[in-house]
């Protein structure tokens, strides 16, 4: 029996209850709220406010995301959808409301001159939600979304059609002895948290704390976390990525890209969070800017053998943009995860074009870069850029 919403959760409405299945409505007219931060005013998207691009809607509700884990084959929908479906996804940020932080966004980004905080993070904060602080992940992901039809050897392919700011500033955090240089930093405490605007488009930091806000930086809004429901009954933590997808953190995910994940369980029950404002490769400080969107997704699945036909055996995630085919390796160990990487390439190379292999390892070498997505989650990642234009005149392997 699925006790998930079947097929659509209107747009202009809030969504509540508190066990998860169990959903109470009451409608909210689509209206703006306005915000101050140092900068103009902008809107705030709370739950059922602002702009909602499709019929399908799920919003950030207690009863609608996992803090700290993933979800498993044990977890039960939220939602149900047919293959094709865009659902337009409201995501929190764990920025503001962990417990080194205070546990309290109001108090947390006050601080900051900001007078409005997003509802449904005030209410996680808040909520008694089964997580332990320092023992399970910081990541909070909205799902799962069951596909009907997808079943295991199948892929899910997630394509990112829009990315909406749901405020107008972010945070970028450096804690506990994490990031490229445990050790060094933060160089006090514990804790660093960088508040970041936006304006214009783009992020702004200052050159010294408490100075304005003179650095500008452009911002590319993705999602940190994509993925599919594992196996079994236990929950996955939040940090590491692996097959099932998860805190990739890979920036070239943006709108317009698709991730293309191996699916796990019946129906995929697939899920999102992590958002981002901008990132760089590597994310060395630990954090990027992170801070709240509305995405819409489109949900899609590639059966098997169209799958081995396009991309070969996928052991992980693969990405694809409208200029590059993007496939990844993972590890704890950077050179290995590189490795990966390489052998990945070699067999997307080979499956979709026919390259014999030791041609695709000469042309890897020639043209294609070999990106760090970021070495902080424990499980390092890289991803390769192969540009599609080079094979124009190649066609695809029959």
């Amino acid at each position: 029996m699925d006790p998930a919403i079947d097929d659509v959760l209107e747009p202009g409405r809030q969504y509540g209850g508190q066990d998860r299945g169990n959903h109470v409505t009451a409608h909210v007219e689509p209206t703006y709220r306005s915000h101050h931060s140092g900068d103009h005013p902008a809107a705030i998207l709370d739950p059922g406010v602002g702009p909602i691009r499709s019929r399908t809607y799920l919003p950030a509700t207690l009863d609608h995301v996992l803090w700290g884990r993933l979800p498993c084959a044990a977890d039960e929908p939220v939602l149900s959808v047919e293959p094709g479906t865009e659902v337009t996804i409201d995501t929190i940020s764990h920025e503001g409301i962990l417990e080194d932080q205070g546990r309290d966004p109001r108090t947390f980004f006050g601080r900051h001159g900001v007078d409005d905080v997003l509802d449904d993070a005030i209410a996680l904060a808040a909520a008694d939600v089964p997580r332990t602080f320092g023992v399970d992940g910081p990541h909070v992901v909205t799902g799962p979304i069951r596909v009907r039809g997808a079943r295991p050897g199948d892929l899910l392919a997630m394509t990112v059609v829009e990315t909406l700011p749901r405020v107008p500033y972010g945070v970028i955090s450096n804690r506990h002895r994490r990031g490229a240089l445990p050790g060094e930093y933060p160089l006090d405490g514990q804790v660093s948290s960088t508040f970041a605007t936006v304006q214009d488009g783009h992020g702004r930091l200052p050159l010294q704390p408490g100075g304005p806000y003179a650095v500008r930086f452009p911002l590319a809004p993705f999602l940190g976390i994509m993925g599919v429901a594992v196996a079994g009954e236990v929950r996955p933590h939040s940090v590491p990525p692996g097959p099932h997808g998860g805190n990739l953190d890979i920036r070239l995910l943006t709108t317009g890209a698709t991730l293309y994940l191996p699916v796990q369980v019946e129906g995929a029950l697939a899920y999102v969070g992590d958002p981002h404002f901008a990132q760089g490769d590597g994310e060395v400080a630990l954090t990027a800017m992170e801070a709240p969107l509305r995405a819409t997704v489109r949900l899609d699945v590639v059966a098997r053998e169209e799958a081995l036909t396009r991309f070969g055996e996928l052991a992980g995630p693969l990405a694809e943009t409208a200029e590059y085919l993007v496939p990844t390796g993972l590890d704890e160990d950077l050179d290995i995860a590189v490795r990966n990487c390489v052998r990945a390439a070699i067999a997307l190379l080979q499956a979709r074009y026919g390259m014999e292999p030791q041609l695709a390892y000469a042309y890897l070498s020639a043209a294609t870069d070999f990106d760090i997505s970021q070495v902080v989650d424990v499980v390092k990642g890289v991803h390769a850029r192969i540009r599609t234009s080079d094979f124009a005149a190649a066609g695809r392997s029959a």
